[in-house]
């Protein structure tokens, strides 16, 4: 079944969260909604360190000129490019589908990340706040959970996030791929200011919440350089591990990758792209399990060092995975037994 369109969709801007969703769009956003037959993905990729993921929409307001992700919406027959960001798919019915999942008899407890493909902290969660409910059906069956966001209105539901940090039940990690607000809005157009980011490392971990710092993605030439004061801002904020991932661009994301590069950095985009396809090995992509987070040759080398030495002067684990408690785990109806991690 086709998404239904929303012919007055709610505006987030009118919410609450102003300040922490950025500025107010220039764009034209259309909303539609749809009953999702099932909420959770299973991932086999041996390049990601989760089993579950959960995407409460389709499509991402921030606009991230090079998102992997921007091909899925092809699958909706929109396009991969101003359709990804224009057009979001919301999926109204996400918390009932995770709760019949989470209280099944064949679940077993295991960590659920939020999100895999498209950002759960996007604006519209403003009004909709499907990923607040999704975050309560974990909550209540005490299932652990992990969020990779660029969005600073994850700051909305710290309370909630704190109360499971007591029972080492949630990690976050903030994707900060740039050191300063004007070089993320070049790249990531509507997305949460960087600044906005390392405050909102500081309010979660101050609540107790492990957090974690994303450089994501490494782009050669454009922001490889900004590794030691994004860690370094990082680590002052609360910031306990951190992990890094080299850009890649599958078709036709290349296209649109170059097109903004072109015109908000004319002057370094050859260097850019020259570089990128260095450590690609002559591509600018790499599908092969295992190569896709990673770069090759002397350059990338340097860059992992670089990273690494920043990550051991600072005391920051570059352990991406951590164990979560998953003894607390209950149905619904289940009492808590009150067991401890």
């Amino acid at each position: 079944m086709k998404p239904r369109k929303v012919e007055n969709p709610p505006n987030p801007w009118a919410s609450h969260h102003v300040e922490w969703l950025g500025r107010p769009p220039e764009i034209d956003l259309v909303v539609y909604e749809e009953k999702a037959r099932s909420i959770l993905s299973e991932n086999k990729s041996p390049d990601l360190p989760f089993r579950y993921g959960l995407n409460p929409y389709r499509g991402c307001f921030h606009g991230c000129i090079y998102c992997y992700a921007r091909p899925t919406h092809q699958y909706l027959d929109f396009g991969a490019g101003s359709d990804f960001e224009r057009r979001i798919v919301v999926k109204t019915n996400a918390a009932a589908r995770l709760k019949a999942r989470l209280d099944s008899p064949g679940w077993e407890p295991e960590t659920i990340v939020f999100s895999g493909v498209t950002d759960c902290y996007q604006p519209l969660e403003a009004s909709y706040q499907i990923t607040r409910q999704c975050l309560e059906v974990c909550a209540s069956r005490r299932n652990p959970v992990g969020f990779v966001t660029k969005g600073a209105l994850i700051r909305r539901d710290v309370d909630r996030l704190g109360e499971m940090a007591e029972w080492n039940g949630v990690r976050v990690f903030i994707s900060i791929p740039f050191a300063d607000d004007e070089a993320g809005w070049a790249i990531e157009p509507q997305a949460s200011a960087i600044s906005q980011r390392f405050k909102t490392l500081r309010i979660l971990a101050d609540a107790g919440v492990d957090v974690g710092v994303s450089l994501a993605p490494l782009i050669p030439g454009l922001n490889d350089s900004d590794i030691p004061r994004i860690l370094e801002r990082a680590a002052e904020a609360g910031a306990s591990r951190a992990f890094m991932t080299l850009l890649r661009l599958p078709k036709p994301v290349d296209q649109i990758f170059e097109q903004r590069l072109r015109r908000v950095y004319p002057e370094r985009a050859d260097r850019v792209l020259s570089a990128l396809e260095e450590l690609r090995g002559g591509a600018r992509n790499d599908s092969r399990f295992g190569r896709r987070m990673v770069g090759q040759g002397p350059r990338w080398q340097m860059m992992a060092q670089l990273f690494r030495q920043c990550c051991d002067r600072l005391g920051i684990s570059t352990e991406r995975e951590k164990d979560l408690c998953r003894d607390h785990f209950r149905r619904h109806g289940q009492l808590d037994l009150g067991f401890s991690c």
